[in-house]
């Protein structure tokens, strides 16, 4: 059995810069000469360029430039403009949403909620735009779209957060601050004030998927990363062959466990199981305070919540109240 010179075997994957193929499209200027970088090349392909970025993509970065802008230049506004309380504060400053008050108003004063519907509207163009670019150069590739769909699972949930579940409510104040620890505590209190997220059953299939995802991508790397030295990054090449490294990881599977996925079924589990995990927690969200107010009660009366032994007089929940 031949064995293989790869990245795994500490050899760089480097040769002739390569522009990539001819596309028949009008609008295919890949920009940049190509170079290779030594550094790179430990961990991937050592060449650099050409980019494509398109009319599209230029846009995207224009519209993501304005929203940085935005949140940055609103966050230093926060700290009177000085760079040291910035850098020092930085993950604890937001960009908080419009107050309740303003509920879905497009024109709220822009220090109370204003420059953040701006900044969301230049945040989600960009975000669109890139989701459209990537699908149309899958198309002028002849690739399949799953990476454009894989991205839109993630636009969901964002969309979810900051527009739609908002809308539901009639208040852009349910949206998520931008900043890091900011957000975070949104969902904290967000779980708190609805019961405990963890009761929800799409959060709950969300978890799942996400772990599940985690596992399937480290065994799957592992698999072929075991078998690098017979050449197992070629999958394709290999998946029909007697004594290649795709039937010895395929071997190693079945004997593991009793069973293995092929090398074409493994990438759809996976591809699954990462797309998954967006889609059903944004259900989840959507349905919170929507549909259901308190997801403590709702696991309770479907039988999936225990109920704690009553140390303090109960309360009357309002809910229920007549």
């Amino acid at each position: 059995m031949a064995t293989y010179q790869n990245i795994f075997t500490r050899v760089a994957v480097t040769g002739h810069p390569h522009m990539g193929p001819d596309l028949p499209d009008e609008d295919d200027a890949r920009t940049g000469t190509p170079f290779h970088s030594y550094w790179l090349g430990k961990i991937g392909n050592a060449q650099i360029g050409p980019i494509y970025l398109g009319k599209l993509g230029f846009l995207s970065l224009v519209c993501g430039l304005v929203a940085f802008e935005i949140i940055g230049l609103n966050m230093a506004a926060s700290v009177n403009w000085n760079p040291i309380e910035f850098l020092r504060q930085l993950p604890w400053l937001a960009l908080e949403p419009p107050l309740p008050e303003h509920g879905l108003s497009v024109m709220p004063p822009l220090n109370e909620g204003g420059w953040w519907l701006m900044t969301g509207f230049f945040l989600t163009t960009a975000i669109l735009l890139w989701w459209v670019r990537m699908y149309r150069r899958a198309v002028q590739l002849g690739m399949g779209t799953h990476v454009a769909w894989a991205f839109a699972a993630a636009i969901w949930l964002y969309l979810v957060l900051g527009f739609i579940r908002p809308v539901l409510m009639g208040s852009w104040s349910e949206a998520v601050p931008f900043g890091i620890f900011p957000h975070l505590d949104w969902t904290a209190a967000f779980s708190i004030r609805y019961g405990n997220l963890f009761y929800n059953p799409f959060h709950m299939l969300s978890i799942v998927f996400l772990y599940g995802s985690t596992l399937l991508f480290a065994m799957h790397g592992a698999t072929i990363l075991a078998v690098g030295r017979y050449g197992g990054e070629r999958e394709i090449e290999q998946i029909v062959d007697r004594g290649t490294a795709s039937e010895r990881a395929g071997l190693f599977w079945r004997w593991t466990m009793g069973f293995n996925a092929s090398m074409e079924s493994i990438h759809r589990w996976a591809w699954w199981f990462a797309v998954l995990c967006p889609l059903t927690g944004g259900i989840g969200i959507l349905l919170t305070g929507t549909v259901v107010d308190n997801w403590y009660l709702w696991g309770q009366e479907h039988g999936i919540v225990p109920s704690y032994p009553e140390v303090y007089t109960p309360a009357v929940d309002p809910a229920k109240g007549g």
